[in-house]
């Protein structure tokens, strides 16, 4: 089995005349947490739709362990094993936090299955277990996070890419959810991660990307990014 579980080659999509994504390369090693950080703009939630198939390609390709899946509808991608949070949390309000989590699974007849991976999010999230009735839309912020993040496990992902999962947050909480994202690497679930917060992703991932209006500029392990110059001063408010 090859360590690489993720390589993303040569991608570039355009939003009608706008080359958004300009021949990104990335590679995602099994196991590693690993971040894309770069300004508001610069093609990193692009880049993720881009690789589930939520926008088309202009070209590229995307392998994902061992088979080329850039031409695959994305339900098929899911089923692959990439599960993907996406910006904004986007959990049904009006249903209920189990409500919520079995909408991932609903394609699946696999019960014994989905009762082992309610009780592996519950694990990971225990104040949803206490939350287990109430409504999403009641949920504090935070706990909405969390709700978002347990449903992108449902699935049991081999993949999983979290799309700002600490925006709008409360500082202790921001603490809480990076803490959640190393315990799901720990469970052995890879983890491509995009965070305005580029000092906090960088300190729990294993390599970082740095991307400016659509292209990679850097890239490097996250502890030599942290103490890069250039990052610093751009990226993490550090003279």
């Amino acid at each position: 089995m090859s360590d690489m579980i993720l390589a993303v080659e040569n991608l570039h999509v355009h939003y009608g005349s706008i080359h958004a994504v300009k021949g990104i390369s990335l590679q995602v090693k099994r196991g590693q947490i690993v971040t894309l950080i770069g300004a508001n703009g610069a093609g990193k939630s692009t880049t993720l739709r881009a690789i589930m198939n939520l926008v088309r390609k202009s070209s590229g390709r995307v392998i994902f362990d061992g088979n080329d899946i850039s031409k695959l509808p994305t339900h098929e991608i899911v089923l692959a094993g990439i599960g993907l949070v996406p910006e904004g949390r986007r959990i049904f309000p009006n249903l209920t936090v189990y409500e919520n989590l079995m909408m991932a699974a609903y394609s699946r007849t696999d019960k014994e299955q989905i009762v082992e991976e309610l009780q592996y999010v519950f694990n990971l999230f225990p104040r949803l277990k206490e939350r287990v009735k109430q409504l999403g839309g009641t949920l504090s912020g935070g706990e909405q996070q969390m709700l978002a993040l347990a449903r992108g496990l449902m699935s049991r992902p081999k993949l999983l890419m979290l799309d700002e999962p600490s925006l709008g947050l409360a500082p202790l909480l921001v603490k809480e959810v990076f803490e959640v994202i190393q315990k799901i690497r720990e469970e052995g679930v890879t983890v491509l991660l995009i965070e305005q917060n580029a000092l906090g992703a960088l300190k729990i991932a294993d390599y970082g990307y740095v991307l400016e209006t659509g292209r990679i500029v850097l890239e490097d392990e996250a502890s030599k990014l942290l103490v890069n110059e250039g990052v610093k001063k751009s990226y993490l408010g550090i003279a």
